[in-house]
């Protein structure tokens, strides 16, 4: 499962990875509106829940967050950030974080792709309309797919098989950092 966290709107996303090939299993956006912070932050805890207990991911991957010039807004998304990793944790799923330049990068090829460009990106791998996505959406999918990229190369450095996203989904899991480690030695 991807997030794009954030405390008006947050993305999600589940996807599989099947045969190398990225599959949409389902997405969308949970609208926090404007009421008061901890409000907000309950709604993304209690839907997070009932999504993660839905489509049972093995895996959670997160953006980090980035510096901003408000420092307000950026206390804001740390909240919702620690609230969304908390949902997953406390059902025991392995959490993962990616930084927005390597999240594009995996999906666009470049660090420095604009939002744009990553829902049409997004889209083309996924095939789905980019006229129904929304940016929070797109950004979620994008961070699921950066997280299968990561963990696919796992499998083809050691011969282990497909990655497995979801309980049920064919595959195994894989080890994750040793792959890295083993990947560097083999450099």
């Amino acid at each position: 499962m991807g997030i794009d966290p954030g405390s008006r709107q947050t993305g999600w996303a589940v996807i599989d990875l099947t045969a190398g090939k990225y599959v949409h299993v389902a997405s969308g956006t949970l609208k926090l509106g404007t009421a008061e912070l901890a409000g907000r932050l309950k709604k993304i805890f209690v839907e997070l829940q009932l999504l993660l207990g839905e489509y049972q991911p093995v895996e959670f991957a997160i953006e980090q967050a980035f510096m901003s010039r408000n420092a307000d807004s950026a206390l804001k998304l740390g909240h919702a950030r620690g609230v969304a990793i908390c949902s997953a944790a406390m059902l025991d799923i392995p959490v993962s974080e990616y930084a927005p330049r390597a999240i594009k990068q995996s999906v666009v090829g470049t660090g420095a792709a604009t939002k744009d460009q990553v829902k049409s990106m997004v889209s083309a791998l996924l095939a789905l309309p980019a006229e129904e996505l929304q940016e929070d959406q797109a950004d979620a999918l994008a961070v699921a797919m950066c997280h299968a990229h990561y963990r696919k190369l796992g499998p083809l450095l050691d011969g282990a098989g497909t990655t497995q996203l979801r309980k049920g989904s064919e595959g195994k899991r894989t080890r994750g950092r040793a792959a890295w480690r083993a990947l560097g030695e083999k450099l």
